[in-house]
This record gives C-alpha cells, sequence and structure tokens, in this order.
C-alpha cells in the first residue's frame, strides 16, 4: 500500500492534546485538515508524523516544543504604556491584538495583565513551550 511522502497532498483526522491530557484542538466533527507534505504550512513535527502513514492507518505522535511552536521567549513579553493603544480600545485580558514590529511586520499578541499605568502583551504563541502529541488517522491521499 502507497505511503504518505513529500509532495503528496493528504487529509488528515487529528486530535491535539498537551502532555497532562488537555485537549488543544480537533477536527473531529468537521473535515480532515488537507495540507501538502513538504509546503511547511503545518509544523514540522506534525508533518514528520503524517510521511509514511498509508491510508486508514492511525498512529499518535510525540512533538517535542521545539518541533512545534518552539520554546516560550520571554523577549516577547513586554509592557506597554496604555497611552500607546487607541482611547476607544477597551483592554482586557485575553484579548487578542495584532502589534506591528520596527520593521513593519504585522503578528499577534495576547493582553496577559494590566496595570492602570500599562498593559502586559505576549507575542508568543499560545503554544510555545508546550510538547504536543496528536492522535492521526491518514483519510486519503490526494
Amino acid at each position: 500500500m502507497r505511503q504518505a511522502q513529500e509532495g503528496d497532498t493528504v487529509r488528515i483526522h487529528y486530535t491535539g492534546t498537551l502532555d497532562d491530557g488537555t485537549q488543544f484542538d480537533s477536527s473531529a466533527g468537521n473535515d480532515p485538515i488537507e495540507f501538502t507534505l513538504g509546503n511547511k504550512t503545518v509544523i514540522p513535527g506534525f508533518e514528520d508524523g503524517v510521511k509514511g502513514m498509508q491510508v486508514g492507518e492511525q498512529k499518535t505522535v510525540h512533538i517535542t516544543a521545539e518541533d512545534a511552536y518552539g520554546e516560550r521567549n520571554d523577549s516577547l513579553v513586554e509592557q506597554v504604556p496604555l497611552q500607546h493603544f487607541p482611547d476607544d480600545l477597551e483592554l482586557k485580558v485575553g484579548m487578542h491584538l495584532q502589534a506591528q514590529s520596527p520593521n513593519g511586520e504585522n503578528f499577534n499578541v495576547v493582553v496577559t495583565a494590566l496595570t492602570d499605568e500599562a498593559a502586559t502583551i505576549d507575542g508568543n504563541h499560545p503554544l510555545a513551550g508546550e510538547a504536543l502529541n496528536f492522535d492521526l488517522e491518514l483519510v486519503e491521499i490526494v
């Protein structure tokens, strides 16, 4: 039977959990995700887990933080004085915002704390620093 290899477009059902068993994502109840192996549209460890699978095969892969969303980077957490935000923006802890780097690139941040003077924002991916586990099922090689 044919195995999924680089260049193949695949359809996968998956459930993602942290090492403590907390589920953070799943395709259950939805269409399987579709991507092409080698196009780097999914995290490296996920793609590596799919390579070599056959249609109908199920397996569980463990992905280190390094091969997922990377380690947390403390330099991506900073306090920003409230006067740097628009006056009509009602900041709340947990709010997702888009920021711009000095070179003009947009990136996502989350407000993690608020004081009367500043907001703490975190530019790390929410799963940065976490090892991830995926239950995979190869549904189809397109």
